[in-house]
């Protein structure tokens, strides 16, 4: 059989996906639970084979449906990270050849020049989307390591602007955050709960009581910053 080009995967996928009774609407599982319109999720992991044990399924689920990925990763963890995904049968060099997996590391986008610039990043971000659009794929499920926020000492408010400013539009596509636990203070770990409406804690997915909306959120951070500098 010959190479297929991106489009002609895509739409082979499709075919595949809907022999198979899917649709572009079937529910996308995720920790336990079944992912409703809120696709803001903040998840809470202790250890990397927490953090896999979670996302796994949610990640292949998304390859067999033939949807895109989109990995930011702790360079770091590049090989593990390849390793854990071969390990649930995912055909890595097919995926990387077209495109249906686009793996970056922190430096690639949101510390290029080994800082992080929020409009930039915003920029950045939308051109991945736009780019899965053009390439045909049907939906992208976007996971993030996080850790990139203390690698790169930015200032915690500058992090929660992101994350708030994340749900000013509704998110058409998963998104995940993931944060490793014994990496970040408490007190970060709770604003940035505030700042999801959907969180992963202990393994479970579940609507997020203590989410603020963003507009309310981010005029909270204002004022909290300028009773800081004064």
């Amino acid at each position: 059989m010959g190479r297929f080009c991106n489009r002609e995967y895509v739409l082979f996928m499709a075919i595949v996906n809907r022999a198979a009774g899917q649709s572009e609407s079937d529910p996308v599982h995720l920790a336990g639970s079944i992912l409703g319109p809120n696709r803001h999720v903040c998840a809470f992991f202790r250890g990397h084979d927490d953090h896999y044990r979670i996302l796994l399924p949610f990640i292949k689920e998304g390859f067999e449906r033939g949807e895109k990925a989109v990995h930011i990763i702790d360079p770091q963890r590049r090989g593990e990270h390849l390793s854990r995904l071969a390990a649930v049968g995912i055909d890595l060099a097919g995926a990387q050849h077209t495109q249906q997996l686009e793996l970056h590391e922190w430096s690639d986008v949101h510390l290029q020049g080994g800082v992080f610039e929020l409009d930039r990043t915003r920029r950045l971000m939308a051109s991945i989307r736009r780019r899965s659009v053009e390439q045909g794929f049907p939906s992208t499920r976007f996971v993030t390591h996080m850790e990139w926020a203390v690698e790169s000492d930015t200032a915690v408010d500058t992090l929660l602007e992101y994350e708030a400013s994340a749900n000013l539009q509704p998110l058409e596509t998963p998104v995940v955050c993931a944060y490793d636990l014994t990496k970040f203070r408490g007190d970060v770990v709770v604003d940035v709960m505030r700042t999801h409406p959907m969180i992963i804690v202990g393994g479970i997915l579940q609507e997020n009581p203590f989410f603020v909306p963003p507009d309310a959120f981010l005029r909270d951070l204002k004022r909290r910053a300028q009773r800081t500098s004064r």
